[in-house]
């Protein structure tokens, strides 16, 4: 999917144009991107106040769109047609005469975000024979390191494993909130500087001692002190410290150190492997934790974890409150 998304980058820098983009797919942020190229580069100001519409799928139909995709450019090489939020528009699917016969000095755009366009349909049979068509998908949890670290790179920056590290963990793989942070960050640096951890916690109002990366690496250490205090400050900072990230954040931790334990005693090389770790920075905490607790334990904290999650929202229990969620998952990690 990246490769696909670099490659139709590279094609609009170069100013090489299809007559219609078809971006559909759970990932926003890909999608956003490509509009914003076709939205602010194709044409000049000057050209786009009689050659550029922007519609939005719930306020419009397949004829408007239609007749504003037909029409000619004014003192101006083509036009540009921008649908945005289609998949909320009704009519869609009678798009399917346009596609089949576009006009060649219009590009239109259909950005269908948060979903993907059934492949069996018989619009998309005939989209993938006239139009670039592009599925924005969401990326896997290991997949969020190297995309963290070209993205820094596009952005003209570097970033060191640890501030990698601290970004995917603490943000999640929510794209445009990681890249949204990125350009913050980036404010007040000058261009090719790097990016540190210590400047990632100081910047997004992440505590240096009190954060789910220290618990994770006292958890893997067995610190008992260390995690009692965490958890402790946790159930005081509900604010800065919100359940349902902990709890991912956890959740994800102890999965990957209970692979790493089924795998005995491979090597660390082929542990990186299965947990699609590149580099032994990230498969440390997890092989050092998977030496320190038994198979059996690690089943019992994913299962607190998961009762956890069902008691922060309310699933099949009584909803608990935060700090009284610290203050049980702090009661099981502390009775290894």
């Amino acid at each position: 999917m990246s490769k696909d998304f670099t490659r139709i980058r590279e094609q609009l820098v170069a100013k090489q144009y299809s007559p219609i983009y078809f971006l559909h797919g759970e990932e926003s942020f890909f999608i956003d991107q490509l509009v914003e190229i076709l939205e602010h580069k194709v044409l000049n100001e000057s050209e786009k106040a009689f050659n550029q519409v922007v519609l939005y799928g719930k306020e419009s139909d397949f004829k408007q769109v239609i007749d504003n995709a037909r029409q000619f450019p004014m003192m101006a090489e083509r036009r540009v047609v921008i649908v945005k939020e289609a998949q909320e528009m009704r009519s869609l699917s009678q798009l399917e005469s346009y596609f089949s016969k576009p006009t060649e000095s219009t590009i239109l755009v259909i950005a269908h975000k948060h979903k993907k366009l059934d492949g069996r349909s018989k619009l998309s049979k005939v989209l993938s024979k006239s139009a670039v068509v592009f599925e924005a998908k969401k990326l896997y949890d290991n997949q969020l390191p190297d995309w963290i670290t070209r993205r820094v790179k596009d952005l003209g920056f570097q970033i060191d494993q640890q501030g990698t590290r601290v970004l995917a963990e603490y943000l999640g793989s929510d794209l445009s909130k990681v890249n949204n942070e990125l350009k913050k960050l980036a404010i007040n640096l000058e261009k090719g500087s790097t990016i540190t951890s210590a400047l990632i916690l100081e910047q997004i109002g992440i505590s240096k001692d009190f954060n789910v990366f220290e618990l994770q690496k006292a958890l893997a250490n067995r610190n008992v002190q260390k995690i009692a205090m965490i958890f402790n400050y946790f159930s005081e900072n509900i604010k800065s410290n919100p359940v349902p990230m902990v709890l991912s954040n956890l959740y994800q931790f102890f999965s990957k150190v209970l692979i790493a334990k089924s795998l005995g005693s491979s090597s660390e090389e082929k542990i990186r492997a299965e947990l699609g770790l590149r580099s032994s920075f990230f498969s440390r905490d997890y092989i050092q934790a998977a030496s320190n607790y038994s198979h059996a334990y690690l089943k019992y904290v994913l299962k607190s974890l998961s009762k956890a999650d069902h008691q922060s929202k309310g699933i099949g229990v009584r909803n608990m409150p935060g700090s009284q969620i610290y203050k049980e998952l702090a009661a099981v990690f502390l009775s290894f």
